[in-house]
């Protein structure tokens, strides 16, 4: 009897064990799926605190200079619980990969997300070009934005990152300041060949991206048409 007990104390240790290790790794997958439900759960709460707020939002400070898909992000602190039960398992305060933010402010406030791992990825990079001492130009694409040689920074080959939007491999590009950019001509062109609205020449493109999308097109650069209505860099 007594084998018996120790036997099975040790399958219950065991599956305790084995449940504790695959949690986790189920959690973790979770956090990483752009939940369409979560996103309009926040946006709800938003919307709910603006109305109880004298029309303020519940959103973090960041400095004038910050990139527009960036520069709102969601202060879950002032949205949840009272608003908002739980703050959802894949935005990056409660250990997922979403950052939450906000779009068009000042007439129609709109909750999106995008990928951090971008910006994982970004860093890295930046790393590397430190310790060079110099960015790695390759090829000017358009004024002040070039390709990088990654070579030259101890990578094989190119580096990209996943398009929220197509699942594409996008490619990085770089200013003359060293600041480093995603890519998403390639998704601004498929945009433009499906859509029915017809851009001019000088107009910016990039909220062709956000109109259907939980995503917002993050650490890019601002995009304009050229005369073929192909996508093309806004310079100055």
């Amino acid at each position: 009897m007594k084998r018996v007990a120790v036997t099975g104390m040790l399958v219950i240790l065991a599956m305790t064990l084995l449940s504790g290790c695959l949690y986790p790794e189920e959690k973790l997958s979770q956090n990483q799926i752009p939940y369409d439900t979560q996103v309009k759960a926040v946006q709800e709460a938003v919307e709910q605190y603006q109305k109880e707020n004298d029309g303020l939002l519940p959103i973090k400070t960041r400095d004038q200079g910050t990139p527009i898909y960036q520069k709102y992000p969601i202060d879950f602190r002032k949205i949840s619980p009272q608003y908002l039960p739980e703050i959802p398992g894949n935005a990056f305060e409660n250990g997922g990969i979403f950052q939450y933010v906000l779009t068009d402010v000042e007439e129609d406030p709109t909750v999106k997300i995008f990928d951090l791992r971008m910006a994982e990825t970004i860093r890295e990079i930046k790393i590397r070009i430190q310790a060079g001492g110099y960015p790695p130009f390759k090829k000017e694409v358009a004024q002040n934005v070039y390709t990088l040689n990654y070579e030259e920074i101890g990578y094989e080959g190119e580096v990209y990152v996943d398009s929220p939007y197509s699942g594409k491999k996008l490619p990085l590009v770089i200013n003359g300041d060293g600041e480093i950019f995603v890519d998403y001509s390639m998704d601004l062109y498929e945009k433009l060949q499906d859509t029915k609205k017809s851009p001019e020449q000088g107009e910016e493109i990039r909220y062709l991206l956000t109109e259907d999308s939980l995503f917002v097109p993050a650490y890019s650069l601002p995009y304009t048409v050229d005369e073929k209505k192909e996508p093309v860099f806004m310079t100055k």
